[in-house]
Protein backbone atom coordinates (compact mmCIF):
# COMPACT_ATOMS: atom_id res chain seq x y z
CA UNK A 1 0.00 0.00 0.00
CA UNK A 2 1.82 3.14 -1.27
CA UNK A 3 1.41 6.69 0.81
CA UNK A 4 -1.73 8.14 -1.01
CA UNK A 5 -3.57 4.94 -0.22
CA UNK A 6 -2.72 5.37 3.49
CA UNK A 7 -3.65 8.64 3.88
CA UNK A 8 -6.92 8.01 1.74
CA UNK A 9 -7.89 5.22 4.35
CA UNK A 10 -6.60 6.96 7.77
CA UNK A 11 -9.29 9.39 6.79
CA UNK A 12 -12.16 7.49 5.97
CA UNK A 13 -11.61 5.59 9.11
CA UNK A 14 -11.22 8.75 11.31
CA UNK A 15 -14.29 10.27 10.02
CA UNK A 16 -16.11 6.89 10.47
CA UNK A 17 -14.94 6.81 13.82
CA UNK A 18 -15.59 10.00 14.91
CA UNK A 19 -19.67 9.56 13.38
CA UNK A 20 -19.08 12.06 10.80
CA UNK A 21 -21.31 12.54 8.18
CA UNK A 22 -19.11 14.57 5.34
CA UNK A 23 -15.70 14.69 4.48
CA UNK A 24 -14.72 17.92 2.95
CA UNK A 25 -11.25 18.25 0.55
CA UNK A 26 -10.70 22.12 0.34
CA UNK A 27 -8.57 23.37 -1.71
CA UNK A 28 -6.68 26.87 -0.95
CA UNK A 29 -4.03 29.45 -2.69
CA UNK A 30 -0.94 27.35 -0.63
CA UNK A 31 -2.68 24.13 1.03
CA UNK A 32 -5.37 22.24 1.10
CA UNK A 33 -7.82 21.74 4.08
CA UNK A 34 -9.24 18.59 5.27
CA UNK A 35 -12.69 18.84 7.24
CA UNK A 36 -15.22 16.80 8.77
CA UNK A 37 -19.10 17.75 9.33
CA UNK A 38 -19.81 16.96 12.87
CA UNK A 39 -22.92 17.81 14.73
CA UNK A 40 -23.53 20.10 11.92
CA UNK A 41 -20.52 21.30 12.28
CA UNK A 42 -17.17 21.56 10.22
CA UNK A 43 -13.95 20.65 12.04
CA UNK A 44 -10.80 20.87 10.57
CA UNK A 45 -8.80 17.63 11.43
CA UNK A 46 -6.00 18.58 8.71
CA UNK A 47 -3.69 20.38 5.97
CA UNK A 48 -1.88 19.06 3.01
CA UNK A 49 0.28 20.21 0.86
CA UNK A 50 -1.20 21.65 -2.74
CA UNK A 51 0.68 18.36 -4.35
CA UNK A 52 -0.59 15.76 -1.98
CA UNK A 53 -3.68 17.00 -2.19
CA UNK A 54 -3.76 16.74 -6.14
CA UNK A 55 -2.73 13.02 -5.43
CA UNK A 56 -5.34 12.08 -3.09
CA UNK A 57 -8.44 13.47 -4.88
CA UNK A 58 -7.35 11.55 -7.79
CA UNK A 59 -7.49 8.04 -6.05
CA UNK A 60 -10.42 8.68 -4.36
CA UNK A 61 -11.86 9.65 -8.20
CA UNK A 62 -10.04 6.57 -9.20
CA UNK A 63 -11.81 4.47 -6.89
CA UNK A 64 -15.47 5.80 -7.11
CA UNK A 65 -15.42 5.06 -11.18
CA UNK A 66 -15.16 9.01 -12.16
CA UNK A 67 -13.03 10.07 -14.77
CA UNK A 68 -9.40 11.50 -13.01
CA UNK A 69 -8.43 13.24 -16.36
CA UNK A 70 -11.77 15.33 -16.24
CA UNK A 71 -11.05 18.40 -13.88
CA UNK A 72 -13.34 21.27 -15.54
CA UNK A 73 -16.77 19.46 -14.74
CA UNK A 74 -18.80 18.45 -11.64
CA UNK A 75 -18.59 14.74 -11.48
CA UNK A 76 -19.69 12.43 -8.85
CA UNK A 77 -19.66 8.73 -7.92
CA UNK A 78 -19.85 6.22 -5.39
CA UNK A 79 -18.05 3.12 -3.67
CA UNK A 80 -18.19 1.12 -0.31
CA UNK A 81 -15.17 -0.27 2.22
CA UNK A 82 -15.23 -2.36 4.87
CA UNK A 83 -14.36 -0.94 8.32
CA UNK A 84 -13.60 -2.26 11.54
CA UNK A 85 -16.25 -5.21 10.03
CA UNK A 86 -18.85 -2.52 9.19
CA UNK A 87 -19.84 -2.15 5.54
CA UNK A 88 -19.70 1.89 4.77
CA UNK A 89 -20.90 3.37 1.30
CA UNK A 90 -19.47 6.41 0.39
CA UNK A 91 -20.56 9.46 -2.25
CA UNK A 92 -17.98 11.54 -3.65
CA UNK A 93 -18.84 14.82 -5.75
CA UNK A 94 -16.20 16.71 -7.10
CA UNK A 95 -16.81 20.36 -8.26
CA UNK A 96 -13.90 22.88 -9.97
CA UNK A 97 -12.54 26.10 -7.74
CA UNK A 98 -10.33 28.55 -8.60
CA UNK A 99 -8.12 27.07 -6.99
CA UNK A 100 -8.12 23.52 -8.14
CA UNK A 101 -11.09 20.50 -7.44
CA UNK A 102 -12.73 20.17 -3.99
CA UNK A 103 -13.99 17.01 -2.91
CA UNK A 104 -16.79 16.09 -0.32
CA UNK A 105 -17.44 12.52 0.45
CA UNK A 106 -20.71 11.86 2.20
CA UNK A 107 -20.59 9.04 4.46
CA UNK A 108 -23.49 6.09 4.51
CA UNK A 109 -23.12 3.39 6.67
CA UNK A 110 -25.19 0.53 4.47
CA UNK A 111 -25.73 -1.81 7.70
CA UNK A 112 -27.74 1.23 9.31
CA UNK A 113 -31.69 0.69 8.73
CA UNK A 114 -33.68 3.09 11.41
CA UNK A 115 -36.97 0.98 11.83
CA UNK A 116 -39.92 2.60 10.72
CA UNK A 117 -41.33 3.36 14.25
CA UNK A 118 -38.10 5.40 15.27
CA UNK A 119 -38.09 7.74 12.32
CA UNK A 120 -40.65 10.09 14.27
CA UNK A 121 -40.43 12.06 17.63
CA UNK A 122 -44.35 11.01 17.36
CA UNK A 123 -46.03 7.55 17.04
CA UNK A 124 -49.08 9.00 15.41
CA UNK A 125 -46.74 10.93 12.61
CA UNK A 126 -45.22 7.27 11.92
CA UNK A 127 -48.58 5.62 11.81
CA UNK A 128 -49.71 8.54 8.82
CA UNK A 129 -46.72 8.06 7.02
CA UNK A 130 -47.11 3.78 6.97
CA UNK A 131 -50.90 4.91 6.07
CA UNK A 132 -49.61 6.78 3.03
CA UNK A 133 -47.79 3.76 1.70
CA UNK A 134 -51.12 1.80 1.90
CA UNK A 135 -52.51 3.70 -1.17
CA UNK A 136 -51.91 2.34 -4.58
CA UNK A 137 -51.17 5.77 -6.06
CA UNK A 138 -50.05 9.29 -5.01
CA UNK A 139 -47.64 11.37 -4.68
CA UNK A 140 -45.47 11.77 -1.55
CA UNK A 141 -42.69 14.11 -1.68
CA UNK A 142 -39.57 14.59 1.20
CA UNK A 143 -38.27 18.12 1.49
CA UNK A 144 -35.63 19.57 3.31
CA UNK A 145 -32.16 20.63 3.96
CA UNK A 146 -29.30 18.61 2.95
CA UNK A 147 -28.87 16.27 6.18
CA UNK A 148 -32.63 16.45 7.27
CA UNK A 149 -33.10 12.75 7.04
CA UNK A 150 -35.18 12.47 4.03
CA UNK A 151 -33.15 9.79 2.34
CA UNK A 152 -33.33 8.01 5.78
CA UNK A 153 -36.59 8.34 6.58
CA UNK A 154 -37.76 7.14 3.06
CA UNK A 155 -35.62 3.94 3.11
CA UNK A 156 -37.00 3.14 6.36
CA UNK A 157 -40.57 3.73 4.60
CA UNK A 158 -39.42 1.89 2.12
CA UNK A 159 -38.08 -1.32 3.66
CA UNK A 160 -40.97 -1.55 5.91
CA UNK A 161 -43.65 -1.89 2.83
CA UNK A 162 -41.54 -4.28 0.67
CA UNK A 163 -41.84 -7.01 3.37
CA UNK A 164 -45.19 -5.61 4.96
CA UNK A 165 -47.52 -5.28 2.24
CA UNK A 166 -45.67 -7.34 -0.51
CA UNK A 167 -45.43 -4.67 -3.56
CA UNK A 168 -42.81 -4.41 -6.28
CA UNK A 169 -40.74 -1.35 -5.21
CA UNK A 170 -38.17 0.24 -7.89
CA UNK A 171 -35.77 3.15 -6.89
CA UNK A 172 -33.98 5.20 -9.26
CA UNK A 173 -31.19 7.22 -8.02
CA UNK A 174 -27.53 9.11 -8.66
CA UNK A 175 -25.81 7.32 -7.02
CA UNK A 176 -27.46 4.56 -5.25
CA UNK A 177 -27.03 5.25 -1.17
CA UNK A 178 -27.83 2.43 0.72
CA UNK A 179 -28.04 -0.98 -1.05
CA UNK A 180 -31.09 -3.13 -0.15
CA UNK A 181 -32.19 -6.16 -1.28
CA UNK A 182 -35.55 -6.22 -0.92
CA UNK A 183 -36.59 -3.73 -3.35
CA UNK A 184 -35.08 -2.89 -7.06
CA UNK A 185 -32.73 -0.51 -7.65
CA UNK A 186 -31.79 1.33 -11.01
CA UNK A 187 -28.43 3.69 -10.89
CA UNK A 188 -29.17 6.38 -13.01
CA UNK A 189 -26.00 6.72 -15.91
CA UNK A 190 -26.00 10.06 -18.39
CA UNK A 191 -23.27 8.75 -20.43
CA UNK A 192 -25.07 5.58 -20.97
CA UNK A 193 -28.61 7.34 -21.98
CA UNK A 194 -29.97 6.43 -18.57
CA UNK A 195 -31.46 9.77 -17.22
CA UNK A 196 -34.05 10.68 -14.88
CA UNK A 197 -36.60 11.27 -17.23
CA UNK A 198 -35.58 8.12 -19.45
CA UNK A 199 -35.14 5.77 -16.51
CA UNK A 200 -38.44 6.38 -15.25
CA UNK A 201 -40.13 6.09 -18.49
CA UNK A 202 -38.64 2.50 -18.45
CA UNK A 203 -39.74 1.90 -14.81
CA UNK A 204 -43.40 2.35 -15.86
CA UNK A 205 -43.20 -0.25 -18.04
CA UNK A 206 -41.80 -2.82 -15.43
CA UNK A 207 -44.46 -3.45 -13.67
CA UNK A 208 -43.99 -1.14 -10.23
CA UNK A 209 -46.42 -0.73 -7.79
CA UNK A 210 -44.49 1.85 -5.89
CA UNK A 211 -41.65 4.12 -7.50
CA UNK A 212 -39.14 6.16 -5.70
CA UNK A 213 -37.28 9.19 -7.65
CA UNK A 214 -33.81 10.54 -6.00
CA UNK A 215 -34.59 13.42 -7.27
CA UNK A 216 -36.19 16.14 -8.98
CA UNK A 217 -33.92 17.57 -11.70
CA UNK A 218 -36.18 18.84 -14.50
CA UNK A 219 -39.62 20.15 -15.30
CA UNK A 220 -40.05 16.34 -17.71
CA UNK A 221 -39.12 14.19 -14.79
CA UNK A 222 -42.13 15.84 -12.67
CA UNK A 223 -44.48 15.51 -15.47
CA UNK A 224 -43.72 11.86 -15.78
CA UNK A 225 -43.63 11.28 -11.94
CA UNK A 226 -47.05 13.13 -11.44
CA UNK A 227 -48.90 11.41 -14.45
CA UNK A 228 -47.27 7.68 -13.16
CA UNK A 229 -49.15 9.03 -9.36
CA UNK A 230 -52.09 9.65 -11.49
CA UNK A 231 -52.44 5.97 -13.36
CA UNK A 232 -52.02 3.57 -10.85
CA UNK A 233 -48.73 3.99 -8.94
CA UNK A 234 -47.32 5.23 -5.41
CA UNK A 235 -44.57 7.68 -6.49
CA UNK A 236 -41.87 8.99 -3.79
CA UNK A 237 -39.80 12.24 -4.57
CA UNK A 238 -36.71 13.80 -2.61
CA UNK A 239 -36.49 17.55 -3.28
CA UNK A 240 -34.08 19.04 -1.50
CA UNK A 241 -35.16 22.25 0.38
CA UNK A 242 -37.36 22.97 -2.66
CA UNK A 243 -38.69 26.74 -3.06
CA UNK A 244 -42.01 28.07 -3.19
CA UNK A 245 -41.86 28.64 -7.23
CA UNK A 246 -40.88 24.80 -7.13
CA UNK A 247 -43.84 23.89 -5.09
CA UNK A 248 -45.82 25.71 -7.13
CA UNK A 249 -44.38 24.65 -9.75
CA UNK A 250 -44.77 20.67 -9.23
CA UNK A 251 -48.48 21.93 -7.73
CA UNK A 252 -49.63 22.94 -11.32
CA UNK A 253 -48.01 19.85 -13.10
CA UNK A 254 -50.16 18.01 -10.70
CA UNK A 255 -53.50 20.48 -12.04
CA UNK A 256 -52.53 19.81 -15.47
CA UNK A 257 -51.93 16.03 -15.75
CA UNK A 258 -55.14 15.23 -13.97
CA UNK A 259 -57.01 17.42 -16.58
CA UNK A 260 -55.11 15.86 -19.62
Amino acid sequence: MNTIEKLAERIIKDAVRNHASDIHIVPRRSDTLIQLRLANKLIPRLYLPKEECDRLISHFKFTASMDIGEKRRPQSGANSYQIDGQMIGFRFSTLPSSHNESLVIRILPQQEQIPFYQISLFPSMTRKLLALLKHAHGLIIFTGPTGSGKTTTLYSLLNETSHMFNRNVITLEDPIEKENDMVLQVQVNEKAGVSYATGLKAILRHDPDIIMVGEIRDAETAKIAVRAALTGHLVSLIGTCMSTKSQNQLFQLTLVSAIF
